[in-house]
């Protein structure tokens, strides 16, 4: 009787040889195609430079200026009433509601001024909650006057908002007291 041979069955190999240029190429198209979020720093106009002998002096009422003291330790005085950061908002904001009607050389400035070594972290804070006062301010003027929210208004009613609510905040060179 003839004898029956097996075949035998090949088995599947995965081609190992370019799966190092594979890698490379995954690796290569991530690193293209991801976008990285960069700390872009605070959001600050700064004013043009003017040489010395250009700048005019411009007195400002005592009214018009909410000033805040931020002290080495942390401290906050805003218009030498010792308030926390959670009260500088709803201490800021009525300022800047009763000022809305008024000219352009009427409106709130908010004047913050630290010490050389305050932490930078309090800085931010209260600058935050300064911000936010008259981000507020604006929000519910646009409710009232549009009906809308201040991101959905067109450009002409933005331009109306940044006039009758400019964001007015004078940032003063921090102090280095001697001991």
């Amino acid at each position: 009787m003839p004898q029956i041979r097996k075949k035998k069955i090949r088995e599947a190999e995965i081609p190992t040889a370019s799966q190092a240029d594979l890698a490379f190429l995954l690796l290569l198209f991530f690193l293209v195609s991801t976008t990285i979020d960069v700390d872009t720093g605070i959001g600050l106009t700064l004013p043009e430079y003017v040489p010395p002998e250009e700048q005019v002096k411009v007195e400002v009422s005592k009214e018009r200026i909410a000033n805040l003291l931020i002290n080495e330790a942390g401290d906050i005085l805003l218009d030498n009433e010792v308030v926390s950061v959670g009260q500088i908002l709803p201490k800021i904001k009525p300022r800047i509601i009763e000022k809305i009607e008024l000219p352009a050389n009427k409106k709130l400035i908010v004047s913050v001024k630290t010490d050389a070594n305050t932490n930078y972290n309090r800085y931010i804070q209260a600058l935050d909650q300064v911000k936010e006062a008259y981000f507020e301010v604006r929000e519910e003027y646009a409710q009232k006057t549009w009906g809308k929210r201040v991101i959905d208004l067109n450009e002409e009613q933005m331009n109306e908002i940044k006039e009758k609510i400019p964001i007015i905040i004078s940032i003063a060179e921090p102090e280095v007291v001697k001991k």
